[in-house]
């Protein structure tokens, strides 16, 4: 009986061997993992606006120490436009401008030609756009017919689906009866050339 191993003993004494290795493994992985070198963060110093980790430069600049917790810092680009703008003066800010792009110093004013060619670009898109608008609005009263449009082959069986279609149609006729009034209120801001 001693020389004889059952079938169960032998899985038994398999199971107990991974269940004895186990151990070891999680202990060797924590071993490995408290030897791994540990960084910690090193000083940052605020100078202004500025931070910096290089304690000479923090010193020589008479930056201070930051405590307490992490600090993440993400910078952003700067614009060219912007820096060269500051950079240059009043005079030399308002050659650089483009007179067309809009691109201008503070306290620079558009002259007076420019201005009347800017309104009257304007005025001659809103008309475009009022024309389209009233447009829009006349098909809509069109179709709207008073209240009365004519039903369509599939409102004829379903009769909600005909009072859904009055109400959109009643509810985009004021809203394209809004914009036209914008429009014409955009038109009367914009003064005439001659008004000035």
């Amino acid at each position: 009986m001693y020389g004889h191993r059952l079938p169960g003993t032998r899985i038994a004494e398999q199971h107990m061997t991974v269940i004895h290795s186990r151990p070891l493994a999680v202990l060797a992985g924590l071993l490995l993992l408290g030897a791994w070198p540990v960084h910690a963060q090193s000083p940052i110093y605020r100078c202004g606006n500025e931070y910096t980790n290089n304690p000479g430069n923090a010193q020589a600049r008479g930056c201070r120490l930051v405590e307490g917790g992490n600090l993440t810092i993400v910078e952003g680009a700067r614009p060219p436009a912007a820096s060269a703008a500051s950079a240059s003066s009043g005079a030399a800010g308002a050659a650089a401008a483009s007179p067309r792009t809009g691109a201008r110093t503070n306290g620079e004013r558009v002259d007076g030609a420019e201005q009347r060619a800017r309104d009257s670009d304007a005025r001659q898109i809103l008309d475009a756009e009022l024309r389209r608008a009233e447009d829009r609005l006349n098909d809509l009263r069109e179709e709207y017919n008073n209240g009365k449009p004519t039903p369509l082959a599939s409102e004829r069986s379903n009769p909600q689906r005909y009072e859904e279609r009055v109400s959109d149609l009643k509810s985009r006729i004021e809203r394209a009866e809004a914009d036209v009034a914008g429009i014409k209120r955009e038109m009367a801001r914009l003064s005439p050339a001659g008004a000035r």
